[in-house]
């Protein structure tokens, strides 16, 4: 796994007509536990529905960091749930970089490549950067060519020290 930060606040492109976004809420979790899920190839995040959930779950209830709701948008069209990115004020593990944290971002695979992703990310680096942390970061599998390259062109780098190797989930199944 890689650890990314930025310190630039993303510009965002506007959403289709068919999609919103909004701030996510306990109410979310078995819709973003079926996103979760097959967003993700089997077994590369959760191996069952019921995982998923699990895992959802123990991110609202703090395992992973103590979920930041303001800074964890989710986008909409219609009432379903197609794009997610759950944020932390800082990450719990010893290796991870200080400042806001994005413990997951993913995307309905019908929904990839329409600028979702950076819409989140937009959203996230505005939200965490004016309440005052100097970064964001984030973890993404080495062999995810597609989301090392949108985050590299949004400008999210290595972090000059420490950050590398973390002990926590996901790959950052954005655009796969």
């Amino acid at each position: 796994m890689l650890t990314l930060v930025t310190s630039t606040v993303i510009p965002s492109s506007p959403l289709g007509p068919e999609y919103a976004l909004r701030t996510v809420t306990a109410d979310d979790i078995p819709a973003l536990a079926r996103l979760y899920f097959v967003a993700y190839d089997t077994g590369d995040a959760a191996t069952s529905i019921e995982e998923a959930r699990d895992d959802m779950e123990a991110s609202f209830a703090g395992d992973y960091g103590a979920l930041w709701p303001a800074a964890s948008p989710v986008i909409v069209t219609g009432s379903r749930i197609v794009a997610a990115a759950l944020t932390v004020h800082r990450a719990p593990w010893p290796d991870a970089p200080t400042g806001a944290f994005i413990i997951e971002l993913f995307t309905d695979r019908t929904h990839r490549r329409r600028g979702l992703a950076t819409a989140l990310l937009a959203h996230v680096t505005g939200t965490a950067l004016v309440a005052g942390h100097a970064t964001v970061g984030l973890r993404v599998s080495e062999d995810n060519a597609a989301a090392r390259s949108l985050y590299g062109s949004l400008g999210f780098r290595p972090p000059v020290s420490g950050g590398a190797g973390l002990a926590a989930r996901g790959t950052g199944s954005i655009d796969r």
